[in-house]
């Protein structure tokens, strides 16, 4: 079992940049991997990034170039870093962490993209 808190969320204008904080209450190391999704208002949760307990990552094609995903193991930390980011970007964040075949989740953060 673990628990995830997500911050770092907020108001952002277009082309701005936000970095998302999720903390784990256990070694990253025990976790299979850890990843961010999201949700915007009447759309189906989407899956952002990933990152392994190797380092492998992934990204939807939406973010990628603009997104990075990386992890700090000393803090049980793994960050989310969002650059130049667009209105359809806004939606709530939530932090996602596999351990064998069981999934958690956060309660999410709210990133919104407005000028």
């Amino acid at each position: 079992q673990v628990q995830l808190v997500e911050s770092g969320g907020g108001l952002v204008q277009p082309g701005g940049s936000l970095r998302l904080s999720c903390a784990a209450s256990r070694s990253l190391f025990n976790i299979n991997a850890m990843g961010w999704y999201r949700q915007a208002p009447g759309e189906e949760r989407e899956l952002v990034a990933t990152i392994t307990r190797l380092g492998t990552t992934y990204y939807t094609d939406s973010v990628k170039g603009r997104f990075t995903i990386s992890r700090d193991n000393g803090k049980n930390t793994v960050y989310l870093q969002m650059n130049s980011l667009k209105p359809e970007d806004t939606a709530v964040y939530f932090c996602n962490a596999e351990i064998y075949s069981r999934t958690y989740w956060g309660k999410g953060t709210l990133v919104t993209v407005s000028s």
